[in-house]
């Protein structure tokens, strides 16, 4: 009678612990079973939001629920990453983040969320290259000639910046910082602007994305120079890198990625970085993106929080030595 009463007991705990360990991969099993907002933190139209579209279509279809965009403009992006950093931790709101996050950690005293603990990340998405481009009626055909034009003739060399605190504002003061050129920055409220006064000579050079000054390349109106990227970008294979063009270790980038608000169950996380991964892999959606301008960067969820952290400390010194301040 005491074995039957044993055996019993350890019958009864073995299903209290199994009840109470179900609820985690039910959950994970059944996700998702209701629509996924995607927060982009842009105005629709941008580069952002473009590319956040490109991707969502083909994320539905792997996920079996709709994606649907959620524009959240303003702040230089901290309104619409904010409303995910307090959203439910359930999967079901995620943000389209780039390193705006990290700019915006050094740059903004009060964000009301803090980019590391606020979020988990889910997984890369894409680098937009930025490129060094010249009006090209200019003799200035070399990142060389750029830097000694203007150290011949100082205060009459200007960047055109599209926005206070941008990666391309940050990657302009970059140059200045490494090669003593300073040439005098600009600043304008988009990339279009800044791009029609580099057009009318008012400005001699800028940092962009190559999305943005593709069409101009390739109709001779302004000279890629060269890319900020570590390496070619196979998207210009032809134009060097900044850093072998004369400006040893240069680099800025412009990335995107996904994350979830803090504690979203790590089942759903890998749920989503499964579904995210084999999406950039699709042939479709590859060539999609490099016809935008884009590189597709699959990866995990580590390497994206590597890149965040190693990102907010690089911006963080470049920012205070520079003495960047929010509008």
């Amino acid at each position: 009678m005491k074995i039957v009463k044993r055996q019993l007991l350890r019958t009864t705990l073995a299903v209290a612990f199994a009840a109470i360990a179900a609820p985690l991969p039910a959950l994970a099993q059944k996700y998702p079973d209701k629509p996924i907002r995607l927060v982009v933190p842009f105005a629709a139209g941008g580069g952002t939001d473009i590319i956040a579209r490109d991707m969502a279509p083909k994320l539905s279809e792997m996920l079996g629920q709709p994606v649907v965009i959620d524009n959240r403009g303003g702040a230089g992006g901290n309104i619409g990453s904010d409303l995910v950093a307090k959203a439910p931790a359930d999967g079901y709101t995620i943000l389209f983040g780039s390193n705006t996050l990290s700019i915006n950690a050094a740059l903004y005293k009060n964000l009301g969320f803090d980019p590391v603990k606020s979020f988990e990340p889910i997984g890369m998405v894409a680098t937009a290259p930025l490129v060094l481009v010249t009006n090209a009626e200019l003799p200035i055909d070399s990142v060389g000639k750029l830097i000694a034009e203007a150290k011949a003739k100082p205060g009459t060399m200007n960047w055109a910046t599209p926005g206070n605190g941008t990666p391309h504002h940050l990657a302009e003061e970059l140059f200045n910082k490494m090669t003593g050129a300073n040439l005098t920055l600009v600043q304008y409220k988009g990339g279009g602007p800044a791009i029609n006064d580099l057009l009318g000579k008012h400005t001699q050079a800028s940092v962009l994305t190559l999305s943005s000054v593709k069409p101009f390349i390739q109709s001779g109106k302004l000279r890629a120079i060269g890319v900020a990227t570590p390496t070619r970008t196979a998207l210009m294979p032809d134009v060097p890198t900044i850093a072998e063009a004369g400006v040893p270790n240069y680099r800025a980038e412009l990335w995107y990625g996904l994350f979830a608000p803090a504690s979203t169950p790590q089942p759903i996380v890998q749920a989503l970085n499964t579904a995210l991964n084999k999406v950039l892999n699709d042939a479709q959606v590859k060539q999609r993106f490099l016809d935008q301008g884009y590189e597709p960067k699959a990866g995990s969820a580590t390497q994206l929080k590597d890149l965040l952290a190693e990102d907010m400390a690089r911006s963080a010194k470049l920012i205070a030595e520079a003495g960047i301040k929010p509008d």
